[in-house]
């Protein structure tokens, strides 16, 4: 298959690394320079319908989009989430090439604050935050596609490198988290990530219809207190418990996802952060 990510970032390109070796990778973004080895480059703006329309015009069984933000604002938001759905709505409907699928990158944030309760595909969204709010706003343009579309909603995605290891810096400077209220976290690794991604176009490739939406988070939603503490012992450091203003808080349940045959290389925060901690 001809497969076409949109805006190719860090995510993007590690699955375009897992499916290299079996379909025709292609990266379309501003500055497509520095792509990793197999993926083919694209320049265009996936938030202008022109530049976008002409870069598929070539045809694509796939587009994954997945999107990152200049910075968080609401404005930022805007520019990118609803700009980048709103063209890819145009291209679709105006090539004659069509895609077969178009795989959405969203977040967990536009289920808001569900006060612990746990969420799944089907929980109601909603979002109280502008992010949440924006994001929400994007996945519904993409659902009116004339096409096949699956949105995946990414929790908290961390690994090994500066903009997602913010939880072990905060540990190292000793900043605990109280037990009560209790603040839930729900996370993912970066290359659970792609490994998902890369999972549900395989299913797609092989024939199978795949769901509207996938709630994306490891097996092991845990508390705040809980996941610094546990850092603390491994990192050997001592913690002093600070309150800070409590967020949205919720617990994501992935069974869907693990009902789809995903097999995560990082079922829970231990063995991700242990993976960190290790490098």
């Amino acid at each position: 298959m001809k497969i076409l990510f949109l805006g190719c970032g860090d995510i993007g390109q590690r699955v375009a690394a897992l499916l290299a070796d079996k379909h025709q990778c292609f990266g379309c973004k501003r500055n497509p320079k520095n792509l990793r080895a197999g993926i083919i480059a694209i320049a265009g703006d996936i938030t202008d319908p022109e530049q976008l329309q002409s870069a598929v015009s070539q045809g694509f069984d796939i587009w994954v989009a997945t999107l990152t933000p200049a910075e968080f604002t609401e404005q930022a938001y805007r520019d990118s989430y609803l700009a980048a759905a709103d063209s890819i709505l145009t291209a679709v409907t105006a090539t004659q090439r069509p895609p077969k699928l178009v795989i959405w990158v969203s977040s967990t944030s536009v289920y808001g604050d569900c006060g612990s309760a746990w969420v799944d595909e089907c929980s109601a969204a909603e979002p109280q935050t502008f992010s949440g709010q924006i994001l929400l706003q994007a996945e519904q343009i993409i659902q009116r596609l004339p096409c096949a579309n699956t949105l995946v909603r990414f929790s908290g995605i961390y690994g090994a490198d500066s903009g997602r290891s913010r939880m072990l810096n905060q540990i190292i400077a000793g900043k605990g988290r109280p037990a009560q209220p209790e603040q839930w976290s729900n996370r993912i690794h970066r290359e659970d990530c792609a490994g998902v991604l890369a999972h549900l176009i395989g299913l797609f490739g092989g024939g199978e219809r795949l769901q509207n939406i996938y709630l994306a988070s490891d097996s092991e939603p845990v508390t705040q207190h809980q996941l610094r503490r546990w850092l603390a012992v491994q990192m050997s450091v001592e913690l002093t418990e600070e309150s800070v203003k409590l967020s949205a808080t919720r617990r994501c349940s992935n069974r869907r996802l693990l009902e789809a045959g995903y097999p995560f290389k990082y079922p829970s925060y231990k063995e991700g952060y242990l993976a960190l901690l290790a490098d």
